[in-house]
């Protein structure tokens, strides 16, 4: 049976995960080949991880196409690379930024300010200088005290309030850490009125791999009675909703096509005013399968009737989403065609938890033996550490882009 939402006098029909098509296939379409990746490691030597940007690019268009009156803001925290946001910029993509830091990187790379917003909800004075200095005007605050922190710069900024929809469904519940009730997003409208602040519209975030749309679906209904309200209250109309990221991508099991997933999004958008500006801050959607971690054996031993196979990536390093985050990496040998094993893959540092895999099923490997992981893009890199002075591993970058110029390597 098909979830279904109210919104207005429509019926949004919710598709269920189970009617999606399995997304793995076309995410490998532009995945290296192993014969590719042990060239690779023969020129950079390992680990490495290779970042595809034809693989940005896809996933770019991809979410444009099923949310065609959507500006996308690639929110940087997943893949803070200057290379994606080259290849982002050129296809005309905007960026969402939280840091001073994230400011620089765009910066470096010439993205015009006016495509970018900041949306952290908590900021230092500092922040909100730097931004504004690199023109950067648009920020997010989910509370009265961030509120009063942009009456100095009332002349200068918009604020977007935060809502929170707790949803927990998603791997991430954002709105456990951040935004507000629509009472509180009430009142800090009025109050900013009273403070001479611009309040330009509304945002929220439904958490980070949500399995189906019917979350944004409640928020859009909710924040469409808040832009009815302040209406109704005589406060300035808002312009903007911003619907924030979460858009799943499969790791080790099905999610919705995309287009699918923005559909009954895409019915709610459709009941805003037609003035209304939409925004979205996809990240991990766009960056997820672009990465491919490779790994070489360090050395081995048997333990407890199993095979313990040393990387020199792992947890402290490229492999640092297995501690925090949802993703269950695709992870295999270059070698295939062997009878496998129950193996286990250990990271390099002299540290207990540092193990990747308790169970894998592996080939007899040899010291120096590949071992590769796919979907890699989003919270890897991006979280590596330099833990018991193992070096981060190498990014080398293919099919980027530029001026009509294919760069290699």
């Amino acid at each position: 049976m098909a979830l279904s939402t109210k919104f207005k006098d429509f019926q949004i029909k919710v598709p269920e995960v189970s009617a999606a098509a399995n997304q793995s296939e076309c995410f490998a379409d532009t995945q290296p080949t192993n014969q590719e990746i042990e060239q690779l490691v023969a020129q950079y030597g390992a680990p490495l991880m290779v970042l595809d940007c034809e693989a940005i690019r896809r996933q770019y268009h991809a979410l444009k196409n099923a949310l065609p009156n959507v500006t996308l803001h690639f929110a940087l925290k997943p893949l803070p690379v200057a290379a994606v946001v080259r290849t982002l910029l050129a296809e005309g993509a905007s960026f969402d930024l939280a840091t001073s830091g994230e400011i620089d990187l765009v910066a470096s790379e010439g993205v015009p300010s006016e495509r970018t917003i900041h949306t952290h909800p908590i900021k230092r004075d500092s922040d909100i200088r730097d931004a504004l200095a690199y023109g950067c005007t648009v920020f997010v605050v989910d509370n009265i005290n961030e509120l009063e922190k942009f009456i100095a710069y009332k002349d200068q900024a918009e604020i977007l309030v935060r809502l929170s929809f707790r949803n927990t469904e998603a791997f991430a519940d954002l709105s456990k850490k951040f935004g507000c009730s629509p009472e509180t997003a009430i009142e800090i409208i009025s109050y900013a009125q009273q403070l001479g602040i611009r309040i330009k519209g509304l945002s929220f975030h439904v958490g980070s791999q949500s399995p189906n749309p019917t979350k944004y679906v409640e928020a859009i209904n909710a924040c469409a009675k808040i832009i009815l309200q302040v209406n109704e209250l005589g406060l300035p109309a808002l312009s903007t909703l911003d619907i924030g990221g979460g858009f799943p991508v499969p790791y080790s099991a099905e999610v919705l096509a995309i287009d699918v997933f923005c559909a009954p999004i895409n019915v709610a958008l459709a009941q805003l005013p037609e003035t209304m500006q939409i925004l979205a801050e996809p990240g991990r959607f766009i960056v997820a399968s672009c990465v491919t971690s490779v790994a070489s054996i360090m050395g081995q031993a048997v333990r407890e009737g199993k095979t313990w196979y040393y990387l020199d990536d792992g947890i402290y390093g490229s492999f640092s989403g297995l501690v925090f985050d949802e993703a269950v990496y695709p992870i295999d040998s270059t070698k295939q065609g062997f009878t496998r094993f129950e193996s286990v893959l250990a990271g390099p540092t002299c540290d207990s938890i540092d193990v990747v895999s308790e169970s894998i099923m592996l080939p007899k490997l040899n010291n120096g033996d590949l071992i590769i992981s796919r979907m890699m893009g989003a919270y890897t890199l991006a979280t590596a550490t330099d833990f018991n002075f193992f070096k981060r591993a190498e990014v080398v970058v293919l099919n980027e882009q530029v001026h009509g110029q294919e760069l290699t390597g």
